[in-house]
């Protein structure tokens, strides 16, 4: 049974061009790591460091060689967590009856395709998740899909991370919606209609442009929020909370079973111009919350109440260093195991690679399509919800 896949490539190839499949975009706009995640193993961590903003100083001329300021690089880890693969048993008597029909060859290459869809699909979803629940603010209306007359949202969102201090010339920022809010801004008069486009792809093509330099991708696994139940929050800080500050102090929370939820999007008497995203929710009638960086823009005195806004469709706006995708083939043991065939096979739409491997058994064989993977928003400063 050796080179089992190797003959039967080209039916794997074929059939992942004509499965349907869901629209994926939080896989190309994050980070790929494909190599650093090799040495780890499930449970283990992959590193990563971060920077601290620097403090300047006054320059004073001297025949001393200054010290300079020491300066702490914080690191951030990332769990390779998921060991995931779809498995798809086959007999001989089996093989005999889709021969005698469809053919096995091509049941099989659907079936594979089938897998990686569905492993891919697993895998945008925890990144949709990932990246709404980590975000630093947030733009746009809850329950309202955006771009129902304009795309200001785009800029109000580039915004956002714009003066988080995110590079906006890289080419490396993408705004991931569903299809309700990509639908809205195809309908658009001023991104269809050639004179204004500029050309005639979107009206032709119905291929979303860049815009304002920001990449447009689409994906089935934009999540819906359910705002966390909690109401009565007020700061409980004698001094209040300070600007810059990410993790606030609350009490007199009424929790109604759900509490503040990480992904809730929040205001403040205050402040009702920022919409702050939780990081870290809570379930109690007093204690901290964490928001994203860079914290709060205006400072929230104590016992200033705070509000949790609507239930919404999240949307996201992030620079490709916001968040990172580690994956790797399924480790073997020394030696190996009982495959008696491996392949690497690339996924054409997500661009991910999986290993399919076959074993065999007793008048039976066992197809495993499999991948280790971990996900990490790195950094809230590089996201942005936008809310539908």
């Amino acid at each position: 049974m050796a080179n089992v896949l190797t003959d039967l490539a080209a039916d794997i190839y074929v059939a992942a061009d004509v499965v349907g499949r869901e629209l994926v975009g939080f896989i190309p706009a994050s980070t790929i790591n494909a190599d650093g995640s090799e040495t780890a193993a499930v449970g283990q961590t992959v590193r990563s460091f971060a920077t601290r903003e620097a403090s300047a100083v006054d320059i004073t001329p001297s025949m001393t060689i200054p010290e300079g300021t020491d300066q702490t690089v914080d690191n951030k880890t990332l769990t390779m967590s998921k060991q995931r693969g779809v498995q798809i048993p086959y007999t001989g008597e089996d093989v005999r009856l889709l021969n005698g029909g469809a053919g096995y060859e091509t049941v099989y290459g659907d079936q594979i395709a089938q897998a990686m869809r569905t492993l891919v699909n697993e895998m945008e979803a925890d990144l949709a998740t990932e990246a709404y629940t980590n975000a630093s603010r947030a733009v746009g209306t809850a329950g309202t899909t955006p771009f129902a007359s304009n795309f200001d949202l785009v800029a109000e969102a580039r915004q956002v991370l714009a003066d988080n201090g995110m590079p906006m010339n890289d080419g490396r920022i993408s705004l991931v919606m569903n299809t309700a809010a990509s639908t809205k801004l195809r309908n658009l008069a001023s991104l269809s209609s050639v004179n204004q486009a500029g050309n005639d792809t979107l009206l032709r093509q119905g291929t979303l442009l860049d815009l304002q330099g920001v990449m447009i991708k689409e994906s089935a696994q934009v999540q819906s929020h359910t705002k966390g139940g909690a109401t009565g929050a007020l700061i409980n800080n004698g001094s209040g909370e300070a600007v810059g500050q990410t993790t606030l102090t609350l009490d007199t929370i009424t929790v109604n079973t759900t509490g503040i939820v990480a992904g809730d999007v929040v205001t403040f008497a205050a402040d009702t111009t920022n919409k702050y995203v939780v990081n870290t929710g809570l379930v109690a009638t007093s204690g901290d919350i964490v928001i994203g960086d860079p914290g709060l823009l205006i400072a929230a005195p104590n016992n200033n109440a705070m509000t949790i806004g609507n239930s919404f469709t999240a949307n996201v706006m992030m620079h490709q260093k916001g968040m990172e995708l580690a994956m790797r083939a399924p480790a073997k043991p020394i030696g190996g195991d009982a495959a008696v065939d491996v392949m690497i096979v690339q996924d054409p739409t997500s661009g991910l690679v999986f290993e399919v491997s076959v074993y065999k058994g007793f008048s039976k064989a066992m197809i495993q399509v499999g991948v280790v993977y971990g996900y990490k928003a790195w950094n809230s400063k590089a996201i942005a919800t936008v809310m539908g």
